[in-house]
């Protein structure tokens, strides 16, 4: 008898909750389309919710590495920390001032009838309470995204983004996120790739 999962049935979702997770899937494709807003305001620099979310979740993945948490849970916070955006918009700290974003029941409604109203909610709920390391992490990498994408507007020539990222830092909430954030203030954002080989690699290509 064969031990291969893939042999086995699936089991069978009913025709509603089958529609209702079609539907989720490409809501969250929405966030492909999503800007995020603030860079209105910084004067350079763009990039959808999607985009953010990706590299939020793999410095999450590696802050909870760091300080032995539920990775699991971190990338899980990550994910799903922007999701409703796909209805409200991303809110800026500008706009927070004067509006009122009603993401939870953003959530609530796209979450609604996909068997994952629970999960996706109580995530988000623990993501706003910030009460678990889980939940600090997550946070911790949505600012080191930003401040890693602040100081390569830093190098473009934004003299503004300094004064972001000030505030971006100060954000922080565990000593993993404050310790690499050190480095990121001071690291080439193209050291990656451009200054780790030699100089003369770059005339003669070999």
């Amino acid at each position: 008898m064969s031990n291969d999962k893939t042999t086995r049935p699936a089991a069978a979702l009913d025709t509603e909750r089958r529609a209702r997770l079609a539907d989720l899937f490409h809501e969250a494709g929405m966030l492909r389309h999503t800007p995020r807003s603030g860079y209105a305001f910084l004067g350079s620099g763009r990039e959808s919710v999607a985009e953010h979310s990706y590299r939020m979740s793999f410095i999450g993945l590696v802050l909870a590495r760091l300080a032995g948490a539920d990775a699991g849970r971190v990338l899980e916070l990550c994910l799903l920390h922007d999701l409703h955006e796909a209805r409200t918009g991303d809110f800026n700290y500008v706009n927070h001032r004067y509006n009122t974003c009603r993401a939870r029941e953003a959530l609530a409604d796209a979450a609604d009838g996909t068997g994952l109203e629970e999960e996706i909610l109580s995530a988000y709920d623990e993501f706003e309470a910030r009460e678990t390391l889980e939940a600090r992490l997550a946070r911790d990498a949505d600012q080191l995204d930003l401040i890693c994408n602040l100081r390569a507007e830093q190098e473009h020539g934004n003299a503004f983004a300094a004064q972001w990222l000030e505030s971006a830092v100060q954000r922080l909430r565990t000593p993993w996120a404050q310790e690499l954030a050190e480095e990121l203030l001071t690291a080439d954002p193209n050291r990656w790739w451009y200054g780790r080989v030699d100089r003369q690699w770059w005339v003669e290509r070999r």
